[in-house]
C-alpha cells in the first residue's frame, strides 16, 4: 500500500449527502476481485448516460475535476452496504482523501485499509473548503497527514483529528498484510519454538 503523507491536489466539490457506496460503485461492477480497474466505473451512474456517454455537467466530467485526488462531499459519506470496492474504485480513479462532516463506520475503515484519507471536519469548515473547490483545478488543497491538517489554496489551516493506529498505517503504508509482515520476526521464532516443543504437530 502506497504511503500517505502530504497531498497536494485538485479538490472536488461533491455536496450531496448520504452518497452510499451503489452510487460510489454500483453493484454490476462487484464481480471482480482486483483492486485496479474500477475507478473509470466509480460514480457509474452519475457520470454516464444510458448509451455510456459522459453526463457533462456531472463534477468529475468538468475538465477542470479530471485530475481530482480530493474530495469535499456532503455528510454521512459512504453509507449503505460494506463493499470495499467502493474505496478501491475511488482510489483507482485518483482519490486519495475524502473531506466530510461524517462517514459512515465501514466505508470509514475500508478507507483506511487499502490507502485512503477520510478526513472528518465541522460543518462550518466543510463549508469553506466546499466553495474553495468549487474554484477548479487553479485552487489546490493541501492534506498533510503528519500535522493533521488541511490547508485551503487561500491558505486557510482546519486542523483534524485521527487515531493514533490509524494514522501510523497510512504513514507506513501499512494495511492488514503489512502489519503482519512487521511481525514476521517474532512469529518466525514463535513458529520455530513451537516446532521444537511439539514436532508431532
Amino acid at each position: 500500500m502506497d504511503k500517505f503523507e502530504t497531498l497536494t491536489g485538485i479538490a472536488a466539490p461533491m455536496p450531496l449527502v448520504n452518497i452510499d457506496t451503489d452510487m460510489i460503485i454500483p453493484k454490476q461492477f462487484l464481480k471482480t476481485i482486483k483492486r485496479s480497474g474500477l475507478g473509470v466505473h466509480a460514480f457509474d451512474e452519475m457520470r454516464y448516460d444510458d448509451q455510456g456517454n459522459e453526463i457533462a455537467d456531472f463534477v468529475l466530467n468538468k475538465p477542470q475535476y479530471r485530475e481530482t485526488e480530493i474530495l469535499v462531499a456532503g455528510d454521512n459519506f459512504g453509507c449503505g452496504s460494506s463493499r470495499e470496492h467502493a474505496p478501491w474504485a475511488l482510489k483507482d480513479f485518483g482519490i486519495r482523501a475524502i473531506i466530510s462532516t461524517s462517514f459512515a463506520d465501514i466505508f470509514y475503515n475500508n478507507c483506511f485499509k487499502n490507502g485512503l484519507l477520510p478526513i472528518v471536519l465541522p460543518q462550518e469548515a466543510v463549508d469553506v473548503l466546499m466553495k474553495d473547490a468549487e474554484k477548479g483545478q487553479n485552487a489546490r488543497m493541501t492534506v498533510d497527514l503528519e500535522a493533521q491538517t488541511v490547508t485551503s489554496s487561500d491558505g486557510e489551516v482546519f486542523p483534524f483529528e485521527i487515531d493514533s493506529f490509524k494514522k501510523h498505517c497510512l504513514l507506513n503504508g501499512l494495511d492488514d498484510i503489512g502489519l503482519t509482515m512487521e511481525k514476521a520476526a517474532a512469529i518466525d521464532t514463535f513458529e520455530t519454538g513451537a516446532a521444537q516443543a511439539r514436532p508431532w504437530v
